[in-house]
């Protein structure tokens, strides 16, 4: 069984990543170590929680920079993704500052409730190995208070109170706003793509 490193952030969904990775055939190192995470063949920077916990977290193991540089393909989920940006107004966080773009509060309106939460569909906007597959209205499992607009950076989006940057990519930085762990099919179609198409 091939392995992947799941970077450990502190998430709550670190144990339905594991069970989606081990589905398709990987076992993961669940690691914080810096010489592990720098010689990964592909990583996977998951995240349930707050921004500013999970970045002091991050540089109080002092990985920040270990990620920024980072040139093997790395995948966030949720708030993982965020992370990638430079700046989200949760809890008034810098972030890893990869991506220029920032990470804002969904709008407060009657039809649009807060948290965004179950099943919405996708709208690609740009191809990429990662979305082999993948087509327009497949449904995928979102969580999340804060989102990014979409961007130049934005592979597939999804509609909500606004155009939410559901899937983006920079280079080798790859992130999912939704959880492909829990996105049935989809979600794992998703996967296998990163891990054997990236």
């Amino acid at each position: 069984m091939k392995e992947i490193t799941v970077i450990n952030s502190g998430g709550a969904n670190l144990s339905s990543i594991k069970f989606a990775l081990e589905r398709l055939g990987r076992k993961i190192i669940l690691t914080t170590d810096k010489e592990t995470i720098k010689n990964s063949e592909k990583l996977i920077l998951p995240g349930v929680g707050n921004a500013k916990y999970t970045m002091k977290l991050l540089n109080d193991l002092d990985l920040v920079n270990v990620i920024k540089n980072l040139t093997q393909p790395i995948l966030g989920i949720c708030l993982g993704m965020q992370l990638l940006f430079n700046y989200s107004e949760e809890s008034d966080t810098n972030c890893l500052g990869i991506i220029n773009q920032n990470v804002i509060k969904l709008p407060q309106t009657h039809n649009f409730p807060i948290p965004h939460m179950g099943w919405n569909s996708l709208v690609i906007n740009n191809d990429s190995p990662l979305l082999d597959g993948i087509k327009n209205g497949d449904f995928c499992y979102f969580v999340h208070s804060y989102y990014v607009p979409k961007g130049a950076n934005t592979l597939a989006h999804c509609e909500y109170s606004d155009k939410i940057s559901a899937v983006i990519q920079k280079d080798n930085f790859f992130g999912c706003q939704f959880h492909p762990e829990k996105s049935s099919d989809v979600g794992s179609k998703i996967l296998r793509n990163f891990l054997e198409a990236i």
